[in-house]
């Protein structure tokens, strides 16, 4: 394409007509583009134009110069001022760096110096230095603005300098005593754990609280531990919804309960929680650091009912109550008078290391090792007698009460399955 041979404003506009969709771009430099554009102006003779072909003029010089409207406007208007286009670059590298990097470090040094003084009397700091004690390297500093100081503040250099980085230091909790429980034969000390209900597309599940109850009795080579378990169901473990579960929970053992133990979860090492067991005369622990087996019996229920029960999917926070219900008809008088359960026995050898197994003799259920320890009936709370815990301990036989667990855990699911189908 030869542009020259457009010498008429209707020959430009055919010509953008046609390449509407095309860029132009056939100057490679600024210098160039400017003596082209001051020859179009004087060829096509811009100032006796009238206004519509002044503006089909200036699309044809945008399209192919590459600049924008308002730039050739000023590029036209410098043309009819000054009668040719000159380019006055001036290469600017912003504003001149005063304050160096070494000044930015004295600023750091003296405010650790003095511990991060205000901004006057930093600047107060520097122009005595300078002025009175003759340090030059405060020369600059000693006339800096108290504004300015703020602004170096904030440099990176100055964080750099400045800014420390320690290890968080946990905060040592006084609620609850930190070691293993010790029941020495008694029934009534209990271990909790939290099981989560799985999480969905950012949605938390409910939560198991799961109550284990441990009885041990230490005769020379023998311990003996029976076994009591109350699962409950809430939507969060937060205070509204634990404190009343834990509660209706401490009301379902048949003894008195003496000592309460959990791993040190907020949702348990709290003050709330502390209070409650103080009310009860319930002494409080938590396990150690390092020690993995102190709450180690409840959480080895949790994968044999409460996982085995519930299963690992997402159960939403709304059908806590169902589930709670379910654990308080069913589960918990199941698990506890019909479910039976290995408790271990420990040997010491020759050497005296111990070891412990696991008898087929020394399995039951955990009411019925209840029963068995030595003066069950002295660990009793008041008003309850074993009479009243045999008639619901064998009211139904192990295969009935399995039956009826069964059937009311499907009828749970199905409709909790039916109720999510619904809403979708």
């Amino acid at each position: 394409m030869n542009e020259q041979d457009l010498n008429t404003v209707d020959q430009v506009q055919q010509f953008l007509i046609g390449t509407q969709l095309i860029a132009f771009q056939i100057l490679d430099d600024k210098v160039s583009r400017y003596k082209w554009i001051q020859s179009t102006l004087i060829r096509f003779n811009y100032g006796q134009l009238k206004r519509q072909e002044k503006g089909i003029l200036i699309r044809y010089m945008a399209k192919i110069s590459g600049y924008s409207r308002r730039q050739l406007t000023r590029l036209i208007q410098q043309q009819r001022r000054v009668g040719r286009l000159v380019r006055r670059q001036r290469t600017s590298n912003g504003f001149a760096r005063r304050y160096t990097n070494a000044d930015i470090q004295l600023i750091a040094t003296l405010d650790s110096l003095h511990d991060q003084p205000n901004g006057k009397a930093l600047k107060k700091l520097c122009e005595r230095a300078y002025r009175v004690f003759g340090d030059s390297a405060y020369e600059r500093l000693s006339t800096i603005s108290v504004a300015h100081l703020y602004n170096l503040r904030k440099s990176k250099v100055y964080t750099r300098c400045r800014y420390t980085y320690k290890k968080t230091k946990p905060k040592a909790s006084t609620i609850g005593e930190r070691r293993k429980p010790c029941p020495y034969g008694q029934p009534g000390y209990l271990r909790i754990d939290s099981v989560h209900q799985g999480d969905l597309d950012g949605r938390k599940g409910l939560y198991h609280i799961n109550y284990k109850t441990a009885i041990a009795v230490a005769i020379s080579q023998v311990d003996e531990v029976t076994q009591m378990e109350v699962a409950a169901c809430v939507e969060k473990i937060s205070e509204r919804f634990l404190i009343p579960a834990l509660q209706q929970m401490l009301e379902f053992f048949p003894f008195v309960i003496l000592a309460f133990h959990s791993d040190n979860g907020s949702e348990y090492v709290n003050k709330t929680v502390a209070k409650l067991l103080k009310k009860l005369h319930v002494e409080f622990t938590k396990s150690r650091s390092r020690h993995s087996n102190d709450n180690a019996l409840v959480e080895s229920k949790n994968g044999h009912v409460i996982r085995k029960q519930f299963g690992h999917a997402h159960i939403p926070q709304h059908y806590a109550d169902q589930v709670d219900v379910f654990n308080k008809c069913y589960l918990n008088a199941h698990i506890n008078y019909h479910r039976p359960c290995l408790f271990p026995v420990t040997i010491t050898d020759a050497k005296g290391k111990e070891r412990k197994t696991y008898p087929y003799d020394e399995m039951m259920t955990p009411y019925e090792k209840f029963k068995s320890l030595p003066n069950a009936k002295d660990y009793l709370k008041p008003g309850i007698d074993f009479e009243i815990l045999d008639k619901a301990a064998y009211a139904m036989s192990d295969n009935d009460s399995a039956e009826l667990l069964q059937e009311a855990r499907n009828k749970l699911f199905n409709g909790i399955i039916e109720s999510e189908q619904t809403a979708f």
